[in-house]
């Protein structure tokens, strides 16, 4: 399926295929109630998925987008590293990764990024966008910079974003309810509690 454009609602097939994507009633950690819930480690545990959907994403953003030369890719861990190494593998170049200190904080424990250098951000899944921002800062306090953000899913309702050409390969803003609000619950389904 490399280089064959993929259409919005075969990539999403693939989601619910892995049940990466589950639709029903689940109580998450907010305590707040919604009737999906979005787990990426379940597509990205299946190598040819991943492979495929990367390289649509690399593809879309080529179509989209001329970001230049990049000299690598970088993923906050630890839901970003699949993400980073199949979109390098798309773009022929090396992947590194920022990982949590002792205080929670992402930091370059195993790689180094040198002034001038250009990289693409990869990331799974972003909410909020705070793991991809942390990632943008390391890059640029090294001297290097932020050719675009490539993430899987876009789950902020277009509320994360950045100064760079970003894209996601679906946007899927959730719909969350007060338990007490809750349609589902009034209509007598019980709920789960999913992983994180």
């Amino acid at each position: 399926m490399k280089g064959i454009p993929m259409t919005d609602d075969e990539v999403l097939a693939i989601f619910k295929e892995t049940k990466a994507l589950l639709e029903g009633h689940f109580e998450l950690r907010s305590k707040l109630h919604s009737n999906r819930y979005f787990q990426c480690a379940e597509v990205l545990r299946w190598p040819h998925h991943a492979q495929t959907l990367c390289s649509e994403l690399v593809r879309r953003m080529k179509a989209e987008a001329d970001i230049g030369p990049v000299d690598g890719v970088i993923s906050p861990a630890l839901g970003g590293i699949l993400v980073g190494h199949e979109v390098a593998k798309a773009l022929g170049t090396q992947c590194v990764f920022a990982e949590k200190n002792a205080e929670g904080a992402l930091t370059m424990r195993r790689f180094k990024l040198l002034p001038g250098q250009r990289y693409v951000v990869a990331e799974d899944v972003i909410t909020r966008g705070g793991r991809v921002q942390e990632t943008i800062d390391i890059v640029k306090a090294a001297g290097a910079e932020v050719a675009a953000v490539l993430v899987l899913v876009d789950r902020s309702g277009g509320k994360a974003k950045f100064p760079y050409p970003t894209f996601a390969l679906l946007h899927i803003e959730p719909v969350t309810w007060e338990p007490a609000e809750c349609p589902l619950c009034k209509a007598g389904e019980p709920f789960v509690h999913p992983g994180s």
